[in-house]
């Protein structure tokens, strides 16, 4: 009995000294590890630049593990989102677009950003101007900070270089102005086969079904010639759209124009394989698409440059996705951590380059390896350059996505039907100040109660 009873009590302090070999100095024993859920809509092709940004983390805060899972974007995003607040199953921390940001806080769902920010783990007045300025706004519901964003994105114009060459153009000189890319789009638009019609087209205008997916993606590109036309998209204090204006009667003009001229309705709407096989001169897109562009258009000599200059200014829409905390969570600080690692300027130069999305701090481009990067990769740089005219769209807090929709079918019907665009806006113009009212009239009711 006592060898019996010896054996087994060597036979623990064994295993004990094992498993405390385990451990490296920088893993938190698993008894002490706060795990936090983070839901996103990263792409796949996004998700090996993810994954080691975690790890980076996980190597940093041994005692805190991100458990990253992937939720569709879109309606499935937020109404997966409310779904989860009402059965009290909502993640830590996702990943959300901004106009999410009024239900979540109406539905007191997240935590506004003061109660981080200004706490002992917080940020200082100069790390927040760090920050671009439009995306603090797209972050923000009502003036209030709700959210911080991850990353950033914007627009800029994508140009086929040798189709340049072929119609007289300099490559190196893109259209700097409205005038300059109606022009350039003219010239590059070609009938190849004699039937008058054109085969080639210089520029492609992203008109796409308003009822459809991608109503969203046509308004985000129409967006920056109604600023560059000096227009808003609503007044500031929310009484009533602006999209209606003069700048948004020129800047639907414009589109309408090239749309109509280089019929444009008979052409493919997927114009990034149009545009790789040789069939399209220019058009728009973010610096999301670089990696998958440079693979597709390997053998094509291309570029991007920034979006022209309109009547009045030059702009691009800034974007982003933005980082919630939910009420729910039972690590709110750790789940602060996290959001306040990711920001930090030289880890958003690591995601820069890792992921494609552009830093949402001014400062990490002073990081040598992210000079170099941008040197080595031009089109990238064009993005980040153009984070310095980069502007956000008025927030619309009550009605957005309906009111977004309104927007599309105004430019849908625009392009594609007979109708003038002042008249077509006025009227999406209408519905939308209805709503409008219908917001400020709720306000009052709640105000009064």
């Amino acid at each position: 009995m006592k060898i019996s009873r010896w054996v087994t009590l060597l036979s623990m302090s064994i295993l004990i000294m094992v498993g405390s070999c385990g451990n490296s100095e920088n893993e938190a024993p698993q008894s002490d590890v706060v795990t936090i859920t983070f839901w996103h809509s990263f792409v796949s092709s996004t998700v090996p630049a993810l994954e080691k940004l975690i790890d980076r983390f996980h190597a940093e805060h041994p005692g805190i593990r991100i458990k990253a899972q992937y939720i569709p974007t879109g309606d499935a995003l937020i109404q997966k989102l409310i779904t989860s607040v009402q059965s009290n199953t909502a993640p830590d921390i996702s990943w959300v677009h901004a106009d999410y940001l009024g239900d979540l806080v109406e539905a007191k769902a997240i935590y506004k950003m003061d109660r981080f920010i200004q706490g002992p783990q917080g940020l200082s007045e100069e790390e927040l101007r760090d920050i671009y300025p439009a995306l603090l706004t797209y972050a923000s519901w009502q003036d209030t900070l709700y959210s911080m964003p991850m990353e950033a994105t914007n627009m800029a114009l994508l140009y086929n270089k040798q189709l340049f060459r072929e119609a007289g153009l300099d490559p190196e000189q893109p259209p700097k102005t409205w005038e300059e890319m109606y022009d350039y789009a003219k010239k590059l638009s070609t009938d190849l086969d004699g039937d008058g019609r054109f085969d080639r087209v210089g520029m492609f205008i992203p008109i796409f079904a308003a009822a459809g997916p991608m109503s969203g993606w046509m308004t985000w590109q129409w967006l920056p010639y109604l600023w560059q036309a000096g227009g808003y998209l609503v007044e500031k204090d929310q009484s009533k759209v602006l999209f209606n204006s003069d700048a948004g009667v020129a800047a639907l003009t414009l589109w309408k124009k090239i749309f109509e001229e280089l019929n444009l309705s008979t052409f493919t709407t997927d114009y990034d394989i149009a545009f790789s096989s040789g069939f399209v001169g220019m058009s728009m897109d973010g610096p999301w698409a670089l990696p998958r562009f440079n693979k597709i258009f390997s053998h094509l000599d291309w570029a991007f440059a920034p979006l022209p200059a309109g009547p009045e200014k030059q702009a691009t829409v800034a974007g982003g996705e933005y980082l919630t905390v939910f009420k729910q969570s039972a690590h709110p600080d750790e789940a602060w951590t996290f959001i306040k690692w990711i920001i930090q300027p030289q880890i958003q130069a690591f995601w820069a380059m890792e992921s494609g999305y552009l830093p949402m701090r001014k400062s990490a481009q002073d990081y040598p390896e992210f000079k170099q990067y941008l040197e080595e990769n031009r089109n990238f740089k064009i993005f980040v350059e153009s984070m310095d005219h980069a502007q956000a769209q008025r927030k619309i807090d009550f009605y957005p996505l309906q009111i977004n929709q309104y927007l599309a079918e105004a430019i849908e019907a625009a392009t594609l039907g007979e109708q003038d665009p002042r008249t077509i806006l006025d009227k999406a113009a209408e519905k939308s100040n209805k709503l409008l009212a219908k917001a400020r009239s709720s306000a009052k009711q709640r105000a009064s109660e």
